[in-house]
């Protein structure tokens, strides 16, 4: 029976990250993926020999002591991520499609700022309110410093208020609360479930900086692959935890594995969706309530993504960019199940290298998608799905590409599409349940599943347990991992880390 120092069980960046920071503490690792490859939605796709993302587009944390970048400085791949920064004009563009009102946002808490005191003059006060909002949660979110992260982050009084409530509070005017609340599509809650204080947290680094990164997720994957290599970690693909084993006072004895291996380890921790978890784990050991809380988490939506090219651009002139198409203020109407009209669209304009060595003008076009409105389907699997799924893509993709096309009139005749995806696909090649986009929604007065379990050798971290998105998912594992490897001894680490 082979043993371990710690097991971690999903290969996203949330999983990758944390078997670096263990590995690079002295522990031997295995590392649990449930798919064929490592990376989760990091992973890009060639088609034609075009590359396009999957799941990653862009993140903020790059900006001068950014959080992101002190991450990879930690972990030692800051030299393989090169960010490619959202900042000309014409890069973040906010569109009103009915209202025919285009604004064109630049990269900087105080450029945008300051921009919008010139679309709302009358509006000066409200925008100076809600940044310095901003500014206060941002900078009360300890966990926003490695040098001072822990299990337990002290709430805010914007914790206790939603989005809509500040919004509401500050302004009458309806295109300046959609612009200030536009970035909740980065999050998967609308403006009345999500908090003001996780709003800021996530809309704080957007506003600050914007950044794609060269090679797209691929990066981040290759780094960490070369990493691994040097590293005492052992990576088992097509594998998940079957069954927990020898439980004695509270805590897993062994471990056995899909491939139908046990093994032993320490610790270990889980780095994918809740639910997924509590399948997983014995249920005797936790208490009624708490099952009952991790069952009502609701999973975010997905996307409806469209990959395509425009042919004849020219790629110096072309991106990158990233274009939101609002075909109303609502964000809370947009970001509905039941909403059956356009919803939010995100157009990401990007120049990309092909396998052929040729440079393409890429488009990934996305917007929001919900399982509950594809479950017809929900028994279908890749490759078989009935005529009738098959019409409903081809719907989607239509009237995306004319949305698209209305905004860019001048690449009309040039756009074509490559390949089209839905929450089902996404759920399929991902392993990704229901094909969420960003784990669970975060919803104000909720829990979320985070740090050490009923089961004291067991442990959760992910984009459900902190915050969405790349930066959140990674941030969870820094946490986790300064309780598994010591206080002391974990701050010790950060800090040479960081100065060297």
């Amino acid at each position: 029976m082979k043993k371990y120092d710690q097991i971690v069980v999903g290969g996203g960046v949330s999983g990758l990250t944390l078997s670096l920071l263990l590995a690079k503490n002295g522990k031997k690792v295995l590392l649990l993926e449930k798919g064929p490859h490592l990376g989760g939605s990091l992973i890009r796709f060639y088609k034609k020999n075009i590359p396009f993302d999957t799941g990653f587009h862009f993140t903020a944390g790059f900006s001068r002591g950014g959080i992101l970048s002190e991450m990879l400085k930690v972990l030692g791949i800051q030299d393989q991520i090169k960010p490619i920064f959202l900042s000309a004009p014409g890069s973040g563009v906010f569109v009103f499609e009915k209202d025919n009102l285009v604004y064109d946002m630049p990269s900087g808490t105080e450029n945008f700022r300051l921009k919008l005191h010139q679309y709302f003059p009358q509006e000066i006060q409200a925008i100076d309110a809600y940044f310095l909002k901003v500014k206060k949660v941002y900078q009360a979110t300890i966990s926003l410093d490695l040098r001072k992260i822990g299990l337990h982050a002290q709430a805010v009084d914007e914790d206790y208020l939603s989005l809509q409530e500040v919004l509401d509070a500050l302004t009458t005017n309806v295109h300046l609360k959609a612009l200030l609340s536009a970035f909740c599509v980065c999050y998967g809650a609308n403006p009345k479930e999500t908090s003001f204080a996780n709003h800021a947290r996530v809309a704080g680094g957007l506003y600050e900086s914007v950044a794609r990164i060269e090679n797209g997720g691929e990066a981040f994957i290759r780094a960490f692959n070369e990493r691994f290599s040097q590293s005492n970690i052992e990576v088992c693909c097509n594998t998940t935890i079957s069954e927990c084993a020898e439980i004695k006072n509270d805590a897993v004895g062994r471990f056995i594995l899909s491939n139908g291996e046990s093994v032993t380890a320490t610790e270990c921790t889980f780095t994918i969706h809740p639910q997924e978890v509590l399948k997983i784990l014995p249920r005797q050991y936790f208490r009624k309530a708490f099952l009952e809380r991790v069952a009502a988490f609701e999973t975010s939506y997905g996307f409806f993504s469209v990959f395509g090219i425009v042919e004849n651009a020219c790629p110096n002139e072309f991106g990158p960019s990233i274009t939101s198409l609002l075909p109303s203020t609502n964000l809370n109407t947009l970001l509905d199940p039941n909403q059956k009209e356009d919803t939010a669209l995100a157009i990401i304009r990007s120049v990309e290298a092909g396998k052929d060595g040729k440079k393409y003008c890429v488009v990934n076009a996305f917007q929001p998608e919900f399982y509950s409105n594809l479950k017809q389907w929900a028994d279908s699997s890749i490759g078989k799905r009935p005529a009738a799924y098959n019409e409903y893509k081809a719907r989607q993709a239509q009237r995306i590409t004319e949305r698209f096309s209305n905004f860019f009139p001048q690449y009309r005749n040039d756009f074509k599409i490559i390949d089209a995806a839905s929450v089902l696909t996404f759920r399929d090649y991902l392993f990704s349940p229901e094909g969420n986009a960003y784990g669970i929604k975060q919803k104000m007065g909720q829990f979320n599943l985070f740090g050490k379990l009923p089961l004291v050798n067991i442990y959760v971290a992910g984009q459900s347990a902190v915050l969405p998105g790349i930066v959140g998912a990674m941030l969870s594992s820094f946490i986790v991992a300064r309780n598994l490897i010591g206080k002391e001894e974990f701050n010790h680490f950060i800090a040479g880390e960081l100065t060297n």
